[in-house]
């Protein structure tokens, strides 16, 4: 039996794809973890047929509302006809399923997943550089262009009063996992529940994690994104809070990047976040005069992601990976949080 066959059982999943796509290899697949995750799980199924992609939840206890595998399923299969790149999703269940938890299966996408280094030769040149950035502002401004309602995402959330609900609903996952006091975490978290956020024109779709490691690049053209993935936190709602997680994780020369997240934008030649801002708001018409208040949510929301991620790796569910000493971490980021909003 292999490593993570306990997690994937490619006994029952393997003879469920062969009827699904056709062909009696897919039966006994190899499995494999593909590095990254830190929140669900993502293994790669291979055989002679060709290789695709299982996403499930982490063993152990599932905090209320996380790891949702079949919002995720839903979303990517809506936005497949719109000009968002996306997964083809292959099938789907719940946990009534034969992994006892939700999952999906989807297709898998050629492409770069860029984290710490660029592969060789590949946007190597500011020119390159700044259309890798590009395509990823524009896929976003895409991405909240898209009507919900007119793909079928009825009731996929609420947007109304959706940055109260967010803070509120960070807090409490926060609360969930905390080890020890957070002083600035919890002064952040007052003033963003205090802030008049306003609502937004019309809801949008919110991918709710958007950053450079969660798209795939076209490996033959750093211009165009070729899938975006982890739609696990996606719901309707304000889409500058995906604008400000952007910015957030977007590191610049000389900074320090935080725990979990890749740096590879502090390399010569990427455009700032004043790039980044200036290329969205062209592209969306969007108002960005509170943009700094969305940066410090982003801050707050970040950090309680990292303290359910050294939670879950201390109870020893993240399949074996390590993710460094993480038990301060998410003190640092709210300090940072309060030290950069001046609203």
């Amino acid at each position: 039996m292999g490593e993570f066959d306990d997690l994937t059982r490619p006994d029952l999943v393997g003879p469920l794809l062969a009827g699904i796509l056709g062909d009696e290899a897919w039966r006994d697949p190899e499995v494999r973890l593909i590095s990254g995750g830190k929140s669900n799980l993502t293994f790669e199924l291979a055989c002679a047929a060709g290789s695709v992609v299982l996403r499930r939840p982490p063993s152990g206890h599932i905090l209320r509302g996380a790891h949702d595998m079949g919002r995720e399923a839903r979303v990517q299969a809506a936005l497949a006809g719109t000009d968002v790149p996306v997964a083809r999703v292959l099938y789907s269940a719940d946990e009534t399923g034969p992994l006892g938890v939700p999952f999906y299966v989807m297709a898998k996408i050629d492409g770069y997943a860029i984290r710490d280094v660029l592969p060789d030769g590949y946007a190597e040149d500011a020119v390159g550089r700044t259309a890798l950035t590009n395509a990823l502002i524009d896929t976003l401004a895409d991405l909240h262009a898209v009507d919900p309602y007119a793909i079928g995402l009825d009731g996929y959330g609420r947007p109304t009063g959706f940055m109260g609900r967010q803070v509120r609903t960070w807090s409490r996952q926060f609360e969930a996992t905390r080890t020890r006091p957070a002083p600035s975490m919890d002064e952040l978290g007052r003033r963003l529940a205090a802030y008049p956020f306003a609502e937004p024109a019309r809801p949008s779709i919110v991918h709710g994690d958007y950053r450079l490691d969660n798209v795939l690049m076209d490996p033959a053209d750093p211009s165009r994104v070729g899938a975006v993935l982890d739609w696990e936190l996606s719901t309707l709602g304000d889409p500058l809070a995906d604008v400000g997680t952007l910015l957030f994780y977007w590191t610049e020369a000389g900074e320090r990047s935080p725990l979990l997240i890749p740096a590879v934008t502090a390399q010569d030649g990427f455009p700032g976040r004043a790039h980044l801002t200036e290329r969205y708001a062209q592209r969306s018409g969007a108002d960005l005069a509170d943009l700094a208040a969305y940066v410090a949510y982003a801050h707050f929301k970040f950090a309680a992601i990292v303290q359910g991620v050294y939670a879950r790796a201390t109870a020893g569910v993240m399949a074996g990976q390590d993710f460094g000493d993480l038990s301060g971490e998410a003190e640092r980021l709210a300090a940072e949080g309060l030290d950069h909003w001046k609203g």
